[in-house]
């Protein structure tokens, strides 16, 4: 069991030990990469979460809500009472299973596949979740491509175009498309990572737009604060997700993660419920802020 470690859900009364892998076998995809090739799979929820009414009634976009730290969070969404839309590109496999698992747990859910680079999908997807809810209360900005790079030689200017369009530019189309149904208590949340922080040379043109996120997010923050609107973000550190798999080389997937404090990369089930907390009135004064959740790259912080 060296290559493995536990955590323990409670189901019911009952506290289960569950093992879960420290490393992985080599692989690769091909971006944007699929969680239902990945193997093992990534594990995006756990019996142990009980959800208590923290967004009940509450309407959420979730961008690459579809694998990964998307599916993770519509998961912890749904059991805390809120209904979806997943905005993603063309992982439909991925998203129907998503669908279905968050449907199963009561949410609603609407799917609108799309291309973030163009602003009429940011616009569509709050037009077809006020058609579906009536409301719009919280944004989760977490769409990204990860291309990988050897030198900054390696970034073309086709690339690095595209990275900014992907990971930058739909923030700004997703606000301002969001902002005007935004109410008091309304919270905008992006993914950036630990790279925007320790700069990573292989991801060279990801980790410029992850600083960025940063930027945008404590700007924000002070923009809309006396509107009431919270803007924060959540910076993982290396995790099993599609993402990954599909940037890096199968021997640095192979051992993802295993350098850092805690000696794993996380599971996305483990990133979450920092997105729940800062959706949530329980971070009511909480904004302009980064959560770092990262296995104990405190340096980073």
């Amino acid at each position: 069991m060296d290559q493995y470690y536990p955590y323990y859900p409670y189901i019911g009364m009952e506290r289960r030990e569950v093992w879960q892998p420290i490393a992985f076998p080599p692989q690769h995809q091909s971006p944007p990469g699929f969680e239902y090739l990945m193997h093992p799979r990534p594990i995006f929820d756990y019996p142990g979460y009980v959800g208590s009414g923290k967004l009940l009634g509450k309407a959420a976009i979730i961008t690459g809500g579809d694998s990964g730290f998307g599916r993770a969070v519509a998961a912890a969404f749904a059991k805390e009472g809120a209904n979806l839309t997943i905005s993603y590109l063309n992982e439909h496999r991925d998203a129907e299973e998503t669908r279905e698992y968050v449907e199963n747990l009561g949410a609603n859910c609407l799917l609108l596949p799309g291309d973030l680079k163009d602003p009429s999908t940011s616009k569509d997807a709050v037009k077809q979740t006020i058609k579906r809810y009536g409301r719009l209360d919280v944004v989760v900005n977490n769409a990204a491509v990860q291309p990988y790079t050897r030198d900054i030689m390696d970034v073309s200017d086709e690339q690095l175009d595209d990275t900014f369009r992907t990971n930058v530019y739909p923030l700004f189309y997703m606000t301002k498309a969001a902002l005007p149904y935004l109410k008091w208590g309304s919270s905008i949340i992006s993914t950036t990572s630990r790279v925007a922080y320790e700069g990573a040379p292989t991801v060279i043109d990801y980790a410029t737009t992850k600083g960025a996120i940063v930027s945008f997010t404590r700007t924000m923050a002070l923009s809309l604060v006396k509107q009431g609107i919270r803007v924060n973000a959540v910076a993982p550190g290396p995790s099993w997700t599609p993402l990954n798999v599909s940037t890096y080389p199968p021997d640095h997937v192979a051992t993802l993660g295993t350098n850092n404090p805690m000696g794993r990369a996380a599971q996305p089930f483990e990133v979450a419920p920092a997105f729940v907390y800062l959706a949530s009135n329980d971070s009511a004064y909480v904004t302009g802020q980064v959560l770092h959740v990262n296995g104990g790259l405190i340096r980073y912080s």
